[in-house]
C-alpha cells in the first residue's frame, strides 16, 4: 500500500507562489498530496509553477493588497476543492538596499501594503471559513531574520517583517480556541536572485563569502530549506505548535 503524504486530503493557498519560496512551498505541499492553489500576480510564473506538477494544482492571479481579489480567491478554493485548511501568506516585496533617508514614500508604501496589509487580507479572509467549519487550520506566515536582527539599510522593510513576527503571536493568542495555528518562518538571505538587493552587495562569490562570516553553518539559503520548514508547520506534527516565529537561517540570528 502506498504511503499516505504528510498534507493528504487537506487545501492550501500559497501566495507569491509563482518563483522562490511559494513556489519550493507549493510544489512541496503538492508533492505531500495537499490540493494547493498556486497564487500570484504574476500569471506567467504562476502558470509554470503549476505546469512543473503532474497534478494537485491550479492558478489564481491574484494581488493580495486587494480584498475583493482576496474574496475570489478564497471562493474559487472553495469551488475547486471544497475547503481551505492551510493558507501560507508567502508574497513579500522589498526595495534595494539603501540609506534609509533615500527610501522613497512609494517603496515604504509598497513594501507595507504587500507584506503587512496582504496578510491582514489574507487572515480577514481565510479566517471566517475555517471558524465556520469547526475543523481547526493552519495560517503560515513569512517572515524575516530581519524581524528580530534588523540591520541597516533595510529597516523598513525590517519593520514591515517585525508587524508580521508580531501579527503572528497575536493572531496565534486569539484563534487558539478556534483550533487555528498561527506560525511564522523567518528565513535568510536565500538562492532566489534578491541577494543585491537585500544586502547591498553585488552578487559574486567574494561578496557572498563575506555574508556568510556570520552564519554558523556557512552558507546562504536554499528555498528548500523554507519550504521543508513550512511543511512540518503545516502538518499534524506541529498540532501542537503555534504562535512560533522559526528562524530557518543556519544559525545567523544566534
Amino acid at each position: 500500500m502506498a504511503s499516505r503524504g504528510r498534507l493528504e486530503g487537506k487545501v492550501a493557498i500559497v501566495t507569491g507562489a509563482g518563483s522562490g519560496f511559494g513556489a519550493a512551498i507549493a510544489k512541496q505541499f503538492a508533492k505531500e498530496g495537499a490540493k494547493v492553489l498556486v497564487c500570484d500576480i504574476n500569471e506567467d510564473g504562476g502558470r509554470k509553477t503549476v505546469s512543473e506538477m503532474s497534478s494537485n494544482m491550479s492558478f489564481q492571479k491574484m494581488n493580495v493588497t486587494k480584498a475583493s481579489d482576496w474574496k475570489e480567491t478564497m471562493d474559487a478554493a472553495v469551488k475547486q476543492f471544497g475547503k481551505v485548511d492551510i493558507l501560507v501568506n508567502n508574497a513579500g516585496t522589498t526595495y534595494q538596499n539603501k540609506p534609509t533617508v533615500d527610501v522613497t514614500e512609494d517603496e515604504f508604501q509598497r513594501v507595507f501594503d504587500v507584506n503587512v496589509k496582504g496578510v491582514y487580507l489574507g487572515c480577514n479572509a481565510f479566517m471566517p471559513q475555517a471558524i465556520d467549519r469547526k475543523e481547526g487550520g493552519v495560517v503560515i506566515n513569512i517572515a524575516s531574520v530581519g524581524a528580530t536582527r534588523p540591520r541597516p539599510g533595510l529597516v523598513w522593510y525590517n519593520a514591515s517583517k517585525g508587524a508580521i513576527w508580531n501579527a503572528t503571536k497575536g493572531l496565534a493568542a486569539e484563534y487558539g480556541r478556534n483550533q487555528i495555528r498561527v506560525n511564522s518562518i523567518c528565513p535568510l538571505v536565500t538562492s532566489t536572485g534578491l541577494f543585491s538587493s537585500f544586502t547591498g552587495m553585488e552578487d559574486t562569490p567574494e561578496n557572498r563569502q563575506k555574508f556568510i562570516f556570520n552564519v554558523p553553518m556557512g552558507r546562504i539559503g536554499e528555498v528548500e530549506d523554507v519550504a521543508s520548514a513550512c511543511l512540518f508547520m503545516a502538518s499534524d506534527e506541529a498540532r501542537f505548535i503555534t504562535g512560533v516565529n522559526l528562524e530557518v537561517d543556519g544559525g545567523r540570528c544566534i
